[in-house]
């Protein structure tokens, strides 16, 4: 008798999940394609003879991109099964990030470590780090306004949360974690210049998704200061010091630690 009761009950919650997921999955989508126009037209329309508003624009937008898509599909970390679904979906977005945002870094340690090895210059480095957090920031407004549409009952409660307590561990830990992921990172950046687009697409996508396995119950793996403040610019209120320490000190560490490792000690052993 219970189980005949129960049966019904579990069959629609699975519906609503189905449902939810699905609703997020077009809502992403739906974000990527309307960056997708909006880069062409700025390509099409901004001159490459005004240099620095088309370098904020590309790279706002694609900023844009991946912090709203990520904010969307950390709502998705607890559909089952656990944390297949969530790791899948990390390597999916992160593949059609790279495929569709061709030439943009989206992380502000990234541009940092291509200012430190001299492949761009520091105004033009700055110009894109604004450009990033800006993007971050438009990314946090477009998608609170999104959920507060109340589409999905997922919504609600994300838009009525306040800070998430993203740092499961001690902070010299979740440090030490940041430090380490953006140096692991960056270096196999590096590593992959010489790896054809399409293929080093999927091997970075792997990578990212390594590291959200291996230390996302933790810090969250976010390794990007600008998806950061996007993700949890609530906790960086309330906690400014400590979060701004863990998520923008210690990646940009483990960046300028790359760099020294990468230009002033490999060259002298190999």
């Amino acid at each position: 008798m219970l189980g005949e009761v129960l049966a019904p009950l579990s069959q629609g919650l699975l519906t609503m999940v189905l449902d939810e997921t699905w609703i997020s999955l077009l809502l992403m989508a739906g974000t990527m394609i309307s960056v997708g126009g909006c880069r062409k037209l700025t390509r099409r329309h901004v001159h490459l003879r005004r240099p620095r508003p088309r370098t904020f624009l590309l790279e706002m937008l694609s900023t844009f991109q991946i912090c709203a898509c990520t904010n969307e599909l950390r709502l998705l970390a607890n559909v089952q099964p656990k944390p297949h679904v969530a790791l899948t979906l990390t390597y999916i977005f992160t593949v059609l990030h790279g495929l569709t945002l061709p030439g943009s870094t989206c992380n502000p340690c990234g541009t940092l470590q291509h200012i430190l090895d001299g492949g761009i210059s520091v105004k033009q480095g700055g110009l894109k780090i604004a450009a990033q957090f800006f993007g971050a920031m438009l990314a946090r407004i477009y998608m609170h306004h999104i959920w507060s549409l109340g589409i999905t009952k997922v919504h609600s409660e994300a838009l009525a949360q306040g800070c998430s307590e993203p740092i499961q561990t001690t902070e010299t830990q979740a440090f030490c974690i940041e430090l380490l992921f953006s140096a692991v990172f960056q270096l196999t950046i590096l590593q992959f210049e010489s790896v054809k687009p399409r293929l080093r697409v999927h091997l970075v996508a792997l990578l990212i998704t390594m590291l959200v396995y291996g230390g996302g119950n933790l810090t969250g793996a976010i390794f990007n200061p600008a998806l950061a403040f996007s993700l949890h610019a609530s906790c960086f209120h309330d906690k400014f010091w400590d979060y701004s320490l863990v998520y923008w000190m210690a990646p940009s560490l483990g960046t300028v630690l790359v760099a020294i490792l990468w230009g002033e000690i490999l060259p002298l052993i190999f």
